[in-house]
């Protein structure tokens, strides 16, 4: 599939979520009055973001640029979806916080400057995309040395469910070395209707973020597991298969990076 046809599908699935899906979330009086503890549950961001540069990677919905300006950030959004685009623009004239918005796709921020970010957040997105290690380097790019790339992925494994068998048993049934967009399924617990799939395996997600510059200070696994959820519920899934994996990950300073053509030698 040619760059512009999963683009072109993946901008149309996500103009329709734009419309009051579960994804379109606008953030709250509630949230802004402590937006960084509303933004991190964690410990990973600094305790001021005021003055920073954020880039707000695919996350166009009205919640995570509107947070970040909320608490005096410098904020950057760059979604592929016009319609998610639109809900940032409207929440931040609204709240009069200022936010710029850019329409690309995460794999090509050429319109962006190097080393021009501080912070780089990114939800759950490079799934949509066939080749992680484009988005990747375009991150390492455009963060500076220092900088906290913190990003949610879709974990393998959940992308490799088909359906669920007579015994309500999840059946893997794509192969783990799957190239090209994913093929439907019955399984649609963690699939967004009409949006074009990639599966990007362990040694892409981890491995190619090492390689890109970045060393990562944190993994975590959120939990989507409900032991009282029925057995048709997404809830009952996560009993079974994690589907998300969050990293928190920081620019190497381009000066320490060691040179991929020199063997490096390990002494125990």
């Amino acid at each position: 599939m040619i760059d512009e046809e999963y683009r072109r599908q993946n901008r149309a699935a996500w103009d329709r979520l734009s419309d009051g899906s579960q994804f379109a979330h606008r953030a709250t009086d509630e949230e802004c009055l402590d937006p960084i503890k509303t933004l991190d549950g964690r410990g990973w961001l600094p305790k001021s973001v005021a003055g920073m540069d954020v880039l707000c990677l695919a996350s166009g919905g009205g919640w995570q640029s509107i947070l970040y300006a909320a608490a005096g950030a410098r904020v950057t959004v760059v979604d592929l979806s016009e319609g998610m685009l639109s809900l940032d623009e409207r929440e931040a004239a609204r709240r009069r916080l200022s936010v710029k918005t850019i329409h690309a796709s995460m794999d090509d921020l050429s319109m962006l400057q190097d080393q021009s970010f501080d912070i780089v957040h990114q939800p759950v997105s490079t799934c949509y995309v066939p080749d992680l290690l484009r988005v990747y380097s375009e991150i390492a790019r455009v963060c500076r040395d220092g900088g906290v790339y913190i990003s949610q992925h879709k974990q393998p494994t959940s992308a490799q469910i088909t359906h669920r068998n007579e015994r309500n048993h999840f059946v893997i049934g794509i192969e783990y070395y799957h190239e090209g967009p994913l093929p439907r399924t019955e399984d649609t617990s963690y699939r967004e209707r009409g949006a074009v799939e990639y599966l990007h395996r362990w040694d892409e997600l981890v491995g190619g973020l090492c390689r890109s510059g970045f060393v990562i200070e944190d993994l975590r696994e959120p939990r989507r597991a409900d032991p009282k959820a029925p057995v048709e519920h997404f809830g009952y899934r996560g009993r079974f298969i994690p589907p998300y994996v969050r990293m928190k990950a920081r620019r190497l300073p381009r000066t320490t990076q060691p040179d991929p053509r020199t063997p490096q030698i390990w002494i125990p």
